[in-house]
């Protein structure tokens, strides 16, 4: 799956756009829209194309994680949600999740959301707890996630001859 425009949009309201580099509350050199990691230095200018595209570049890393590490069927709100709440909190962070593990199991996915994506508000800090309860509306939007139909098996146990 790919990210939707809902979900993008997410992402660039609760991130921000920072054009020069700053440190987050946490600590971590960022730039543009959340995006960190050994390519940005202090002092370091960008414009808001170059924003977007790193935003787009960085993206392609927490799909991937969402993709590989939920194993259940996901509507496109749900997947959103996920890549919205990885990009926060890092591809490690959502792997060793139980939000990960309860959905994995199997377990009602809009339940977990609510249950799980909450407890991430970092002793609740107003901007996660608003990022959640969005996260949340958006995990829950839309039609149950799709299911493939059961199948039944069916054994002849004696031959038999059907006539007109």
């Amino acid at each position: 799956m790919k990210i939707s425009a809902k979900g993008l949009a997410l992402i660039k309201e609760f991130e921000g756009c920072e054009l020069t580099a700053y440190f987050c509350p946490a600590g971590v050199l960022t730039i543009g829209i959340g995006s960190t990691g050994p390519h940005v230095y202090e002092g370091m200018r960008i414009t808001q194309a170059e924003a977007d595209a790193l935003l787009l570049k960085d993206l392609v890393r927490f799909e991937k994680a969402v993709n590989e590490l939920v194993k259940v069927p996901m509507t496109q709100g749900a997947y959103d949600a996920l890549v919205s709440f990885t990009f926060n909190c890092g591809e490690g962070a959502f792997a060793e999740s139980t939000l990960l593990r309860e959905l994995n199991e199997g377990k009602d996915p809009n339940a977990v959301a609510k249950a799980q994506l909450p407890r991430w508000t970092n002793g609740g800090l107003a901007g996660l707890v608003r990022r959640r309860a969005a996260e949340v509306e958006l995990f829950c939007s839309g039609p149950a996630a799709a299911t493939s139909p059961a199948t039944v098996n069916i054994t002849a146990m004696q031959a038999t001859l059907l006539k007109k």
